[in-house]
This record gives C-alpha cells, sequence and structure tokens, in this order.
C-alpha cells in the first residue's frame, strides 16, 4: 500500500465555495475506482483550525501503486492540473493503515509529517507507529488511521479521520473533509 497526497496552497481572497463545489461535483467519480481504499476531499479555509493558507489537499490510500499511476495519468488528474496547476504530489510506504466500519462518517482530517533523524532504528519506529495508528481507531477516536514513511527525504506521516476535530498541536494540519471515495460494496 501507498498513500499520497498534493496540496494547492490558494489566495487569502479565494472564493472556496469554489473548492466545496468541486469537491460536491467531482467527488463522487472516484467512488469505487479501481485499488482505492478511500480518497478523502480536504479542505482547509485560512484562519480556520489555525491554517495558514486556503487549501485544497485531497488525500489517498492506495491499496496498490497501480491504482495511483492510474490515477496520476487518468483524465481526472489532468483535469484538475487544467485547473489549478502542476503539484508536487508526496508518497509514503504504508507501514500501518487501521480503517473503522465507520468511516464514511468522517468529517474532519489531520495529518502530521515528521522528520525521520539519520540512523533512527526504522524496525522500532514501524512498530510504534503501527500500534499508535491500531489503537487511535481500537479506542473509537479515529475512524481511520494510517501512518507511512518515505526513505527519499525520510519523512512520516501520520493521517488521520476523525467525526468530531480532537485538540491538535502546532505541527498539525487540519481540514474539512468535503466528501470520502471508497470502493464499492
Amino acid at each position: 500500500m501507498i498513500t499520497m497526497q498534493y496540496s494547492f496552497a490558494l489566495p487569502a481572497d479565494y472564493d472556496m465555495s469554489v473548492i466545496d463545489r468541486r469537491i460536491r461535483d467531482k467527488g463522487p467519480l472516484l467512488d469505487g475506482f479501481p485499488n482505492l481504499g478511500f480518497k478523502a476531499y480536504l479542505n482547509a479555509r485560512k484562519g480556520e483550525f489555525g491554517s495558514r493558507d486556503n487549501l485544497y489537499a485531497p488525500f489517498y490510500l492506495w491499496l496498490k501503486p497501480e491504482g495511483a499511476s492510474d490515477f496520476l495519468c487518468g483524465p481526472g488528474f489532468e483535469a484538475l492540473t487544467g485547473a489549478f496547476g502542476w503539484p508536487q504530489v508526496r508518497t509514503w510506504i504504508v507501514w500501518q493503515a487501521e480503517i473503522s466500519a465507520k468511516i464514511a462518517a468522517a468529517r474532519f482530517a489531520t495529518r502530521e509529517i515528521l522528520p525521520t533523524q539519520p540512523y533512527a532504528p526504522l524496525a522500532d519506529i514501524r512498530g510504534v507507529e503501527g500500534a499508535e495508528a491500531k489503537a487511535n481507531v481500537a479506542t473509537g477516536g479515529a475512524l481511520a488511521s494510517v501512518s507511512g514513511f518515505e526513505p527519499t527525504n525520510w519523512t512520516r506521516v501520520r493521517f488521520r479521520l476523525w467525526r468530531e476535530l480532537p485538540e491538535i498541536g502546532e505541527q498539525t494540519q487540519a481540514y474539512r473533509v468535503g466528501h470520502l471515495s471508497l470502493p464499492r460494496p
């Protein structure tokens, strides 16, 4: 599994109802997309949840890398880049992905990107991150919890979907979930 996210920082005076409408209209098009674990259509408004920018920042969990490749090479992504420009697509190898049966109730998301120190004990970090991801969903707090790492720049990601927004720290980016694309039953 891999996870990916791209983000568009929009001008401070950008009419975010354009993003809301785009999510409403385009979101269902990825419902049931092959190899997609989920796509969370995310946005944040400047000043909301401590966000410094207006953001449109979808987050994906891909069950197989072919799903990400098919999406990025497809007409939906081509239309997106035509409207907003060519984004940097960040990817992480998934260490742990826990998904509640109640995931469709997600209304908020949080994402942390953490550095990994050189020569850090990756197996130990993976164990801790995986246990935390499991615990986040098992305790009923998070509806989905994904942890992963990226070995080019040595970053880790912690992504969570929530029904209610928890308290967040300064380094955590919070978002509203406008739509959630899931596999078809």
